[in-house]
């Protein structure tokens, strides 16, 4: 092996939810190690940021727009990504929502938006693009999971429940794909500054918890994740298939 093998020169990559966050920091990650990058967010100019950065690098960026709530538009964003670029060698579904609400009150309705937009898209994403893979034999795809993967929370069973059933669907299509030398794996996020837990760090008392749990004793920065995608991304990962990648500062293992 060698740095070569870390290299997605020639490479094409869908990554959703690639507005801001941890999906741009992906987007850009992907982008400096040599992938064109289809930005997709759920509005038709959502990505102009991401792009912006992405073409400053002298990387290759376009965007696509999708509501991951609605199935039409789900399949439509596959078929354009794989039309666009001739193909995708790597899908990133890490598009997602949250709402927060009290089990007993938790609306009927924003627990189907949460399960369509967080894991309904990422089966359809990988399906529809994962049948050509399959017949590249060839394909990467990163699910995002989420500490909540792993534990329960609080208020959010929507959520929560969607990214325990994100890391069974990568193993579910690790078992199936991995013959088409096809690899799927998922990367859970720990705590991260970005804006979707702008909260969090606002709310001394929770930051503080949070952050004494955290053996790194810091919160993570958006681009500390991109590496994880990278390998994941890149030959490199060839026989990592089925994991759930915790980038947590090792909040997992406190």
């Amino acid at each position: 092996m060698n740095l070569s093998s870390f290299s997605l020169d020639n490479k094409r990559a869908l990554v959703t939810g690639a507005s801001r966050g941890l999906g741009q920091a992906i987007a850009l990650g992907l982008a400096k190690a040599g992938a064109d990058v289809i930005c997709a967010s759920s509005s038709p100019d959502g990505c102009a940021e991401t792009m912006a950065m992405i073409t400053a690098l002298g990387g290759k960026a376009t965007q696509l727009s999708a509501d991951l709530s609605h199935e039409k538009e789900v399949q439509d964003l596959a078929n354009q990504a794989l039309a666009l670029s001739g193909g995708i060698d790597i899908l990133v579904n890490n598009g997602g929502t949250i709402f927060r609400q009290a089990a007993v009150e938790y609306s009927l309705d924003e627990w189907r938006r949460v399960m369509q937009v967080n894991l309904d898209s990422a089966f359809m994403l990988s399906q529809v693009i994962g049948r050509s893979m399959i017949a590249n034999r060839a394909g990467k795809i990163i699910n995002i999971a989420s500490m909540l993967s792993f534990s329960g929370g609080m208020t959010v069973p929507a959520y929560t429940a969607s990214k325990h059933a994100i890391a069974g669907l990568t193993k579910a299509l690790a078992n199936e794909w991995a013959q088409f030398n096809i690899q799927v794996n998922a990367i859970a996020p720990g705590y991260f500054k970005t804006d979707n837990t702008s909260a969090l760090q606002k709310n001394a008392q929770r930051n503080a918890e949070i952050t004494q749990r955290i053996p790194a004793g810091r919160w993570g920065e958006p681009n500390e994740l991109s590496g994880a995608a990278v390998f994941l991304a890149s030959q490199a990962s060839n026989y990592v298939n089925g994991h759930i990648l915790a980038v947590d500062g090792g909040w997992l293992a406190r």
